[in-house]
């Protein structure tokens, strides 16, 4: 079952037992994957629903509603000052498979990337692929991007955290005792965060934490972050 090919699909696709393919789809599954009648294939609605489908013609027949339990136990926000250039791509692509929720790219006094929409647009493409690619129940939400005196103000959570790679604070692994509800995790940009972006999420109520005694690029502090709380909440 798990080799099967996944696919992520609209629920308003469903009619009864029948699946209707976009021509996209219809596409990828039989001219890119060579699927024949009778092929099975995975459909997933990326809002924690799978399928056994099979492939009949230009569309897909629903045969049962598979069990999958591949999502964390804890739901996690990604608060992430935008990085420059097609890093952020990177970013939505690794933390997917680390299990992330939520996306919440953010505009820090050190942004320097101003995103198009159609930015925005391939960012949920790459999530879907990376959903699909690793077998995951949901598909993460990308929101759209936010100042970061909104970001530290108008989300809140079970427990808050902002990373800074300078000061003398715990390390993240430390603090993470009670991995139950929401978390949110902020990473900055470049240059990490001023220190009136860390006063304002202080007063947040988020807590400044460590990734440890190097100093790492935007990039890969993300997957540090998400791994060591996937690593502290996963059975």
């Amino acid at each position: 079952m798990s080799q099967l090919q996944r696919i992520t699909i609209n629920p308003s696709q469903l009619q009864q037992t029948q699946l209707l393919l976009t021509p996209q789809q219809q596409h990828y599954l039989l001219r890119v994957l060579r699927l024949q009648d009778g092929d099975k294939f995975i459909a997933m609605d990326g809002m924690g629903k799978w399928w056994l489908t099979q492939l009949t013609g230009e569309t897909g027949e629903i045969l049962e509603l598979l069990e999958v339990q591949t999502e964390l136990p804890v739901s996690i926000t990604l608060m992430m000052a935008l990085p420059k250039g097609n890093s952020l791509d990177d970013v939505v692509r690794c933390c997917t498979e680390l299990g992330v929720t939520c996306i919440l790219p953010v505009l820090s006094d050190r942004t320097l990337l101003n995103p198009s929409p159609q930015k925005l647009e391939r960012w949920r493409r790459i999530a879907s692929e990376a959903a699909e690619q690793s077998e995951r129940a949901f598909v993460p939400t990308i929101l759209e991007p936010v100042a970061f005196s909104t970001a530290v103000t108008e989300y809140a959570a079970n427990h808050r955290y902002i990373c800074e790679a300078r000061g003398d604070y715990p390390h993240l692994k430390k603090v993470l005792n009670n991995c139950s509800g929401e978390i949110i995790i902020a990473i900055g940009p470049e240059g990490g965060w001023t220190e009136k972006e860390i006063e304002m999420s202080i007063k947040a109520k988020f807590q400044p934490v460590s990734l440890g005694c190097r100093i790492l690029r935007a990039v890969t502090a993300p997957i540090v972050a998400l791994s060591l709380i996937a690593a502290a909440c996963e059975v």
